[in-house]
């Protein structure tokens, strides 16, 4: 019987390419097949940039397709597609590294990949590797600390449902807002309402070389941004 081959989740950072942990690498350069999501319009995502410098010639590379889109019956058949394509290396006995961007645990397109091929194929062989997650890159970029003592954390997806952050400023100490690209004019609206502009911090591609950063907030209450987009707030009177 075929030996099946490893899926490995490989956390690759946010653009920095020397954010890579060791075992990463050693991970990425092993392997003979290498995964990645696929970019937008034909061009190279930011997880293949990331890894082009560190793969080798014979490496076979696969781009996948995760479209950005919130309708689930789409996602779940780019899912399987993908779950599909890999599948095909693994049952061969070929490992299979999937370099995704951030950490492979925190929001991350690999754990839907990954319980899709579970669910298709419950002897499939999984090994995951931890690496730096985009809140953490944006606090070092910014040069703040993400917490502090006994500090609150609450990190918010893809808000769509403005009260949701109403409900975080009760509580919360710093508040995370990942992938605010679609809702900054609520978001806006609402920090200044609780007069926080001066205490958020907009990062926009961190770590690479198109990164931006908006401070304070007071100058900008419309932001044309793009997907990969954060929003620290630090909330001293909750």
């Amino acid at each position: 019987m075929q030996k099946l081959g490893i899926l490995w989740g490989v956390s690759v950072g946010t653009g920095d390419p020397e954010l890579l942990t060791l075992k990463a690498l050693n991970c990425l350069q092993r392997v003979p097949v290498v995964a990645f999501p696929a970019g937008l319009r034909g061009q190279p995502g930011i997880a293949e940039e990331i890894i082009r410098p560190y793969l080798q010639p014979e490496q076979i590379t696969l781009a996948l397709t995760f479209p950005y889109v919130l309708d689930t019956d789409v996602l779940a058949q780019a899912w399987q597609r993908a779950a599909a394509t890999v599948w095909d290396y693994l049952r061969q006995g070929r490992d299979v590294a999937f370099a995704c961007e951030g950490d492979i645990s925190f929001y991350s397109t690999f754990t839907y990949l990954a319980q899709t091929l579970q669910a298709q194929h419950p002897e499939v062989l999984i090994q995951r590797i931890p690496g730096v997650s985009s809140p953490m890159v944006a606090a070092s970029v910014l040069g703040l600390p993400l917490t502090m003592q006994d500090q609150r954390l609450a990190v918010l997806p893809a808000l769509y449902h403005p009260q949701e952050l109403e409900q975080a400023l009760d509580w919360a100490d710093v508040i995370v807002l990942m992938k605010v690209r679609l809702v900054y004019g609520q978001v806006w609206s609402i920090l200044a309402a609780r007069e926080l502009l001066g205490q958020a911090w907009l990062v926009e591609r961190a770590s690479t070389p198109g990164e931006k950063i908006y401070h304070p907030l007071d100058g900008y209450p419309e932001l044309t941004l793009s997907y990969f987009s954060l929003l620290i707030i630090q909330n001293p009177r909750h």
